[in-house]
């Protein structure tokens, strides 16, 4: 090849580059992937047979150039489909503030952060003032950390949380409490799990609130902190957290961006295989909708998922239909 041609050759690729960059900043972002999963739960009360629970997650407000209106077009899509259950797996700011001594946090802005929770409390409140039940777990950026060695800062988690209970949306942290429509003396439980970054994840002292046998689902923010329970007490458990990498490679199930980037195995979304977590327990992780780090989707669009539940026995497994 000649030195015209490698020039001409280098321009086509970097052409190719820069489109495809303003189509995961511009484009992917607003565009919303709706997904419908069934879900098998042994037990469940016949008056939730064929119920659907709508779970989202990560929407980062305050996040540079974030993507508050799919967030409000993914609630106006919730509200129009009047799901039984709402969940929202975490993460409802962005602010992280790992760089800073535990003495400088003391003194943030913090006009500036409490902006951040008044506008993700303004993006969910409809949801509640539509009547839908919503409840919602804390993820590692409410509590103002973007990775494990950050400094948690209790401070900005506390303000998040009363924000929401302000509006409406039950916080739960390692707790359970027993859902309405229960038939026959049967009723269903919802776990929720508290942050892992955040060293506050204690799958044991929620299941300690479920009476044995119970119908139950779980919601988390990180999926790893899926691994802690115990065989057939998960049998549908939600999480967030990975934004389903931000960057998938095309035609593939597991190549992103984080998947690439990570020392070890990493959950992305989507059902996760039967190799991680005990027996009896299923876990689906959700893709989000707002960003980490850098505010770009490619081959990962924001996801809004409703999960149809079913009694064991009244439809085949899901796990044998994947």
């Amino acid at each position: 090849m000649t030195w015209k041609g490698i020039a001409y050759a280098g321009i086509a690729l970097a052409s190719v580059l820069l489109l495809l960059l303003a189509y995961g900043v511009l484009v992917e972002p607003r565009l919303i992937e709706v997904k419908e999963e069934t879900a098998v739960i042994p037990g469940l009360p016949n008056e939730w047979n064929g119920q659907r629970v709508a779970l989202i997650a990560d929407l980062q407000i305050g996040m540079w150039w974030g993507n508050e209106e799919t967030d409000r077009r993914i609630v106006d899509r919730i509200i129009e489909e009047k799901p039984a259950l709402v969940l929202i797996g975490g993460d409802f700011v962005y602010k992280p503030t790992d760089e800073d001594e535990p003495s400088e946090i003391d003194r943030e802005d913090t006009h500036a952060f409490q902006k951040e929770v008044d506008g993700a409390a303004a993006i969910v409140r409809p949801l509640t003032a539509a009547g839908l039940p919503v409840y919602a777990v804390l993820g590692n950026h409410d509590y103002g950390m973007n990775h494990p060695d950050s400094i948690k800062n209790e401070r900005l988690a506390a303000a998040v949380r009363q924000k929401l209970e302000s509006i409406g949306v039950r916080v739960l942290e390692n707790a359970a409490l027993p859902l309405p429509n229960d038939t026959n003396g049967k009723t269903l439980y919802l776990a929720g799990i508290g942050s892992r970054y955040a060293r506050n994840d204690h799958p044991d002292r929620a299941l300690a609130q479920i009476p044995v046998g119970a119908p139950r689902l779980v919601v988390m923010h990180n999926p790893d902190s899926f691994a802690a329970f115990p065989a057939h007490t998960a049998p549908l458990a939600l999480a967030g957290h990975t934004h389903g990498g931000q960057i998938r490679v095309p035609f593939t199930e597991s190549w992103s961006w984080m998947a690439l980037q990570a020392d070890e195995k990493v959950h992305v979304d989507g059902w996760i295989e039967q190799d991680f977590g005990k027996p009896g327990n299923h876990l689906y992780v959700n893709r989000g909708i707002g960003f980490s780090s850098f505010p770009i989707r490619i081959n990962c669009r924001p996801e809004l998922t409703f999960f149809s539940l079913h009694a064991a026995g009244s439809i085949e497994n899901r796990a044998d239909n994947r």
